[in-house]
């Protein structure tokens, strides 16, 4: 199987995948009569992600990276193919099965980030949206020690998010990712908005919590240079089609497709 064929991401028998597109299709349609336009923005991709791993997913705007995004957490469903978490296919039922088993990290902090409320209630919500049976106290203690994993103190949390630097605040978001102890995250555009120096601590960040909970994750990005520093694999996405899938080092090293090399040259 060429490296222009193979699905992204493939694990081992040791290591079954928290996430696997198989075949999934998306099409958006706009206008109506003669102007209708009819545009596919995942085109049969095929990926799988095993706990520990981080899949990059590269390509220009329009490329599919976001729709890929969005069925891998379960907000949009595929036209066709199968999205699965953790075995089971995504639908209404088994997202209400798998409610904290997967979370994302966005670009802007401030979009799951309530400028209104105290950094430690943002960080703790999602704990109460799953319904775990942990008490406030218990709620509030969790929320102590992920902000503690994350580089922040505990005293962070009395703070409001507008009190706090970018690179703070996007620790913040990836405390509140992880408070529920997630099987899979999507990392969409999560360092795209800060600066290089504040790119490094949260990429090395990521790469030191992974280690730790074995979480999978898609580290979407149009920044070669973090995907590099974050990714196991590469898959390239262009037109919606994956056309080349290889480890982060053959990737940056001897990338088999044209698009591909076209990306590098960008570098």
């Amino acid at each position: 199987m060429s490296p222009e064929t193979v699905p992204a991401g493939i694990p081992d028998e040791a290591h079954p995948p928290v996430l696997e597109l198989d075949a999934v299709s998306v099409t958006f349609t706009s206008g109506m009569g003669r102007k209708r336009r009819v545009m596919r923005a995942m085109n049969e991709v095929s990926l799988a992600v095993a706990a520990g791993e981080t899949l990059g997913v590269v390509g220009e705007s329009g490329s599919g990276k976001s729709t890929t995004g969005a069925v891998a957490l379960g907000l949009r469903a595929p036209d066709s193919g199968v999205a699965r978490l953790l075995g089971r296919p995504l639908n209404r039922a088994t997202k209400k099965a798998l409610r904290g088993s997967v979370q994302a990290v966005l670009q802007h902090p401030q979009w799951s980030l309530n400028p209104r409320r105290r950094v430690g209630e943002s960080v703790r919500e999602p704990l109460t949206v799953v319904g775990r049976s942990l008490s406030r106290a218990e709620q509030q203690e969790r929320v102590a020690q992920i902000l503690e994993r994350v580089g922040l103190g505990a005293d962070m949390a009395d703070r409001f998010p507008h009190e706090l630097s970018g690179g703070q605040r996007q620790r913040v978001s990836v405390a509140r990712a992880l408070i529920t102890e997630p099987r899979f995250i999507v990392f969409d555009e999560a360092v795209s908005a800060l600066d290089v120096s504040v790119q490094m601590q949260i990429l090395a960040l990521i790469r030191e919590l992974q280690e730790q909970h074995r979480f999978g994750a898609l580290f979407i990005s149009h920044d070669l240079g973090a995907v590099r520093r974050v990714s196991d694999r590469i898959a390239v996405l262009f037109r919606g089609e994956i056309v080349e899938s290889n480890t982060t080092e053959s990737f940056f090293t001897s990338p088999q497709h044209p698009y591909s090399q076209q990306l590098l040259e960008t570098l």
